[in-house]
């Protein structure tokens, strides 16, 4: 069994852009490797995860920047999701560990109001409950320029997706960020209760209700220990 200190080890290495052997085992979700550069669409091992009303056009990218690999993700009066199996122990690797460059927020977004509920690319961890459309749980992180950082509040479209707020406002948007979260403790916090392991994890980026664009980058994506 591996130890705490060489979890962390891999974990440091894949948000570094190198992939030791160990690092997919430790609870790597994607680190863009799978594909060439310059692939365009739907990344290999993910899938379209449709939104009604959504007109996707998975307008992502696998490209390099600032010296890492990257998913560049761009919408523009469209709702785009994709999603990601997840075969993960919360127990022991309840952090959730990524980088992301948000490059621009669609114009006059505000996810706390219906008519404006579009978000630059976010990350949504997914627990699904029959039946899916009224009973699944979703965590979405996003940062919001206006609703203000930590706030948490249930979409006033889909009431089963909490949102919240890592980051408030446009300062810092255009360099690369990195964020770590327990997604154990915002499960309890949210919802109460020790959480299930999430089936699923989804990338997204929403600009149909503005009908505006964005662009967001999304750098290596893994769980990992306290």
């Amino acid at each position: 069994m591996l130890s705490r200190r060489q979890v962390l080890v891999a974990t440091a290495a894949v948000l570094a852009g190198r992939t030791p052997a160990q690092a997919a085992p430790l609870g790597l979700v994607d680190d863009w490797t799978a594909a060439p550069l310059g692939h365009h669409g739907v990344p290999p091992g993910w899938r379209p995860y449709e939104t009604p009303g959504g007109r996707p056009r998975y307008d992502f990218t696998v490209v390099e920047d600032g010296g890492r690999r990257a998913l560049r993700m761009r919408s523009e009066s469209e709702h785009s999701t994709i999603a990601h199996e997840l075969k993960v122990d919360l127990a022991a690797t309840p952090m959730l560990t990524w980088s992301w460059r948000i490059v621009s927020f669609p114009a006059g977004a505000d996810l706390r109001e219906r008519a404006t509920s579009d978000a630059t690319g976010h990350l949504v961890v997914i627990w699904p409950r029959f039946p899916e459309m009224l009973r699944s749980r979703l965590l979405c992180y996003v940062w919001e320029p206006r609703a203000p950082a930590d706030a948490v509040f249930t979409s006033k479209k889909t009431s089963t997706v909490t949102f919240i707020v890592l980051r408030s406002g446009t300062a810092g948007a255009g360099a690369w960020v990195e964020e770590r979260r327990d997604v154990a403790a915002d499960y309890r916090r949210v919802y109460g209760g020790d959480p299930p392991n999430p089936a699923a994890l989804a990338l997204s980026i929403d600009t149909n209700d503005t009908s505006s664009s964005a662009e967001s980058l999304f750098g290596p994506i893994v769980f990992g220990p306290r």
